[in-house]
């Protein structure tokens, strides 16, 4: 993969990051393909239709996501993300405060980078939700 593609790809990283902190469901909805699975760090699947659902609802309401430690490798066509978030707010009735590490997918369709799969799993006590 050349340069300017994963700089499209760290850029769509950032926008995701940003869409979440700010429950902005229009892009959530470009950022993620339609048969998105995301398994949480309960082991749940979840599908970017329920994502969305708890977006727009405001069940995830995050006010830090601040990343950091991000790993990046290109396998063919696709783009894996590897990515601690330290995030503060509220998942689906449960306040969290803590770091996460994220494993996203990404895949190009026509000119847009979209997440296929995705998976979060905690890295500190305090946080069981997102």
């Amino acid at each position: 993969m050349d340069a300017p593609c994963k700089a499209e790809v760290i850029a769509s990283e950032r926008n995701l990051l940003e869409a979440m902190r700010t429950s902005n469901v229009e892009l959530l909805d470009r950022l993620l393909h339609d048969d998105l699975l995301f398994n949480g760090p309960n082991g749940q699947t979840a599908t970017k239709a329920m994502d969305l659902s708890n977006y727009r609802s405001g069940n995830i309401n995050l006010h830090t996501l601040e990343s950091s430690d991000e790993m990046i490798n290109v396998v063919g066509d696709d783009v894996v993300v590897a990515i601690t978030v330290e995030i503060k707010g509220n998942y689906l009735g449960q306040e969290i405060d803590g770091k996460f590490r994220y494993l996203r997918v990404w895949k190009q369709f026509q000119n847009d980078w979209k997440v296929i799969a995705g998976s979060v799993v905690p890295l500190s006590a305090a946080a069981n939700g997102a």
